[in-house]
C-alpha cells in the first residue's frame, strides 16, 4: 500500500502585492467561480474585491461551485483576503490567499486548497480556463493532489494522469440507454495498478465533472472528490 500521501499542491504565485496597485491590463473584471477543497475544515471564512471595489464575502457551497462572481486583479492576480476589512496600506496583513492568471483569461474556475501546515498565506489556489473554448460541455478535467502517478478510466478513455497536472477527459459516448457509463480511478504502486474508486456515472453534454485526487493525512489509498457543474460552459451571467 501507499506509505504516505500528502497534498502536493504546486507553487503557482509569489505573494507580492507591493501597493496594491492595479495595472492597466487588469482592469477589466475576471469572472470566477470557486470551489473549497478542505476536507479537513470544509469551512472558510473569504473574502475578495468585487468589481466596484467592494470587499465582499465568498459565499462558497458544499462540493460544488459558487455563483458567478467578479473581480479586478491585483497586478494580474485573483486575491482573496481573510477579513472583509482591509488596511490599504498593507493589504498583505490580510492576504489568504493568491494567484497569477494566466494572460488573457476573462472566465476563470478557482480551487480553494489548505496551505501546507504553517504556511502563510492559509491558502492557495488553482486556476481553470473555464472560458467555452478551454472547457467544453459535456467534458471533464481531473486534478491530481497528490505525487503519486494515477489513471482513469471512464468509459472509453483510459488515461494515465500525472502528478500535479491537470488531465483533460474528453465526451464519454460509451454510455448506456441511460447515459451511465463506468468511471474507475486506480494508483500505481511499483508495476501494478490498484483500484481506489469504482462507480458508475452519468455523462451527457449539458454536464461537466471536475474530478479532485486527493488524500487526507494519514491516509494509505487516495480520495476522489466530484464537482459536478450542470451550468453549460458560457452560460453564466
Amino acid at each position: 500500500m501507499i506509505r504516505k500521501l500528502s497534498y502536493i499542491i504546486p507553487a503557482m504565485v509569489g505573494l507580492c502585492l507591493a501597493g496594491h496597485a492595479q495595472e492597466k491590463e487588469t482592469l477589466v473584471p475576471v469572472q470566477f467561480r470557486a470551489v473549497l477543497h478542505d476536507p479537513i475544515h470544509p469551512v472558510a471564512n473569504l473574502f475578495y474585491t468585487d468589481k466596484t471595489g467592494a470587499i465582499v464575502p465568498l459565499n462558497f457551497r458544499p462540493q460544488d461551485l459558487s455563483e458567478a462572481l467578479f473581480t479586478v486583479p491585483v497586478n494580474g492576480s485573483l486575491v482573496l483576503y481573510d477579513k472583509a476589512h482591509v488596511d490599504p496600506e498593507n493589504p498583505a496583513a490580510s492576504l489568504a490567499a493568491s494567484v497569477k492568471l494566466p494572460p488573457n483569461i476573462r472566465r476563470a474556475m478557482v480551487v480553494v486548497l489548505p496551505a501546507e501546515e504553517g504556511k502563510k498565506p492559509a491558502y492557495r489556489m488553482i486556476v481553470i480556463d473555464d472560458s467555452e473554448s478551454a472547457f467544453p460541455n459535456g467534458e471533464s478535467r481531473v486534478l491530481p493532489l497528490i505525487g503519486v502517478e494515477t489513471a482513469i478510466q471512464a468509459g472509453e478513455h483510459k488515461l494515465s494522469i500525472e502528478p500535479r497536472k491537470i488531465c483533460r477527459i474528453p465526451p464519454v459516448r460509451k454510455v448506456n440507454a441511460f447515459n451511465m457509463a463506468q468511471t474507475n480511478f486506480h494508483y500505481r504502486e511499483g508495476e501494478a495498478w490498484i483500484a481506489f474508486t469504482e462507480r458508475q456515472l452519468q455523462y451527457i453534454d449539458a454536464c461537466r465533472r471536475l474530478f479532485i485526487i486527493h488524500a487526507t493525512p494519514g491516509a494509505l489509498v487516495p480520495n476522489v472528490t466530484t464537482i459536478v457543474d450542470t451550468a453549460p460552459a458560457g452560460s453564466q451571467p
